[in-house]
């Protein structure tokens, strides 16, 4: 009998459950029921927001869902999120899943995607939880927080000492990027530990933590 085919979600599903431990995550079956919720969102909203780059439903598992959850080993419990460029909500959405003692605020310039951001709150029941601020970071106070997380900010690199002063205050820095970010933070003078990203060739969190 020919196997059947899996479904995108059930693709993603499987995924999702056999690569979890490389990335030293183990999302529980609600926890993973939501991010196959979560996916399924972001597939019918791409065609329309370019949230990310198109890719097959297991390679969204590895590249932005598990790799936002490697993230969580270094954010304490009961911490508040500042996530910068949250675009698709990458790696709030997929942290404040998988955690529920987390809180976060989602930073998105972008109205249409600050749009999808607050309905994939909802339809996650992550609301109580999380809110969205539809402007650019740097023209806004940052609120107090635990953590700044930032995946896919348009020029990093440049944008990053305007980041590293207006998040002045927040003790941990949790920012993913390559080479080009790391001698970034090293021309900032931060001294900051170096994860590499399972799966990836040269992509890596730098977590930065301040006194």
């Amino acid at each position: 009998m020919a196997e059947r085919k899996l479904t995108p979600r059930g693709e993603f599903d499987k995924a999702l459950a056999t690569q979890a431990s490389r990335f030293g995550v183990e999302p529980n079956e609600e926890a993973r029921a939501r991010l196959g919720e979560y996916f399924e969102l972001v597939a019918a909203w791409n065609p329309r927001l370019h949230l990310v780059a198109p890719c097959p439903p297991a390679e969204f598992a590895a590249r932005h869902v598990l790799e936002s959850l490697a993230a969580l080993p270094f954010i304490h419990e009961g911490a508040t999120l500042l996530d910068v460029g949250s675009g698709a909500g990458l790696p709030a959405i997929p942290c404040l899943v998988a955690r529920p003692d987390l809180k976060a605020v989602l930073f998105e310039a972008s109205q249409k995607k600050s749009v999808f951001l607050r309905e994939a709150l909802s339809r996650l029941g992550l609301s109580g939880r999380a809110r969205v601020v539809a402007e650019r970071f740097e023209k806004i106070d940052a609120p107090a927080a635990d953590c700044l997380t930032c995946r896919a900010i348009e020029r990093f690199t440049e944008i990053l000492p305007i980041l590293i002063t207006w998040a002045a205050r927040v003790p941990t820095l949790l920012l993913f990027g390559g080479e080009s970010l790391r001698e970034a933070l090293e021309l900032e003078g931060l001294s900051f530990e170096t994860v590499h990203v399972p799966e990836s060739e040269r992509r890596f969190l730098f977590v930065v933590r301040r006194a």
